[in-house]
């Protein structure tokens, strides 16, 4: 229970973070939180009785600079949802394709790489995906923070999406 995970806000309903239900009852206690959302559990002591939080906003505003989100394979394929960007493919490995090829001047970005199965990323060998006559599922872009804070969580709390923008 305590270890359930609770969104963190800052002053301004900005998501911040995910953390522990642990440590959002400490910055409740201590008054740097209040809860926004509550769970139906109670987390009790002696004297006290506090209701297990879903969501927690900051009391004081936090100026925390945006976390560079790191360009690799893991977080390609994480962006790209495990998923074939051409066939739409689940099965077997994932790699990383480049749709403009390196030697044609094609750079490591996040537009230009995506997951893709060995089939397909065989089919297009050295060549672009209108060369190969392969079609893109989505063009390919830079995620956000707030789509990572969604990847860490499995099931996330219904009462989390109007502050994650997934409505």
């Amino acid at each position: 229970m305590l270890n359930s995970h609770v969104l963190v806000l800052n002053q301004s309903f900005e998501p911040m973070t995910i953390t522990s239900a642990k440590k959002a009852i400490i910055l409740i206690y201590l008054g740097k939180a209040e809860i926004i959302e509550k769970n139906s559990s109670f987390v009790r002591s002696i004297s006290t009785s506090l209701p297990l939080p879903s969501i927690v906003r900051l009391t004081r505003y936090i100026n925390v600079p945006r976390k560079r989100i790191i360009l690799s394979r893991k977080n390609i394929i994480k962006r790209d949802n495990h998923q074939c960007q051409y066939c739409g493919s689940r099965n077997g490995p994932q790699t990383i394709d480049h749709i403009i090829p390196r030697d044609r001047g094609g750079e490591d970005t996040w537009e230009n790489l995506v997951c893709a199965c060995v089939t397909c990323n065989n089919r297009k060998g050295n060549r672009t995906p209108e060369e190969a006559r392969l079609k893109l599922i989505r063009r390919p872009q830079k995620p956000n923070y707030i789509f990572f804070m969604r990847y860490v969580v499995s099931n996330i709390d219904h009462r989390w999406e109007p502050y994650l923008y997934m409505q």
